[in-house]
């Protein structure tokens, strides 16, 4: 057995295993934040989905229809309808890649920045579990939280 790799926990009634504790932080996480992303959507005036895309092309830089499909977790044909309607609203450019003259990059306009820093404004306050917690549950909380962030 490699040094390697990890010795599996073992799980007692009181001890969950990390994929248990991982399914709850995502649960609480994504399902938590639907209400914040309606009012994303409702304060640019398009779908969440279109904002990702804006967000993902804001922070890596231009990209091509399939790298951007993969940076914002969307099918093909999903990026490709994204990106022609950020296009007509003129959040987004295409042009030819100087390096592969067969291929486009998508690249976020001035437009399209305004565009996420609108989205940025949008409050998203601490779902009201955590509003609850203690100062010292919450510094706790904060320090498991720091050891996940790269």
């Amino acid at each position: 057995m490699s040094t390697d790799t990890p010795t599996p926990r073992a799980a007692g009634p009181d001890t969950p295993t990390p994929d248990e504790v991982w399914n709850l932080l995502v649960h609480t996480v994504i399902d938590g934040r639907d209400t914040w992303r309606r009012a994303v959507a409702e304060r640019v005036g398009m779908p969440f989905s279109r904002i990702r895309v804006l967000k993902r092309l804001d922070r890596g830089g231009p990209m091509t229809c399939k790298d951007l499909a993969h940076a914002a977790a969307m099918d093909a044909p999903a990026t490709t309808v994204a990106v022609n309607e950020l296009e007509t609203r003129g959040l987004v450019v295409r042009e030819i890649d100087p390096l592969n003259r067969r291929s486009k990059l998508v690249s976020i306009t001035d437009a399209g920045r305004a565009a996420v820093a609108n989205a940025n404004t949008a409050p998203d306050p601490a779902p009201e579990q955590l509003q609850s917690f203690t100062a010292h549950e919450l510094r706790a909380l904060a320090v498991l939280l720091r050891r996940l962030t790269p």
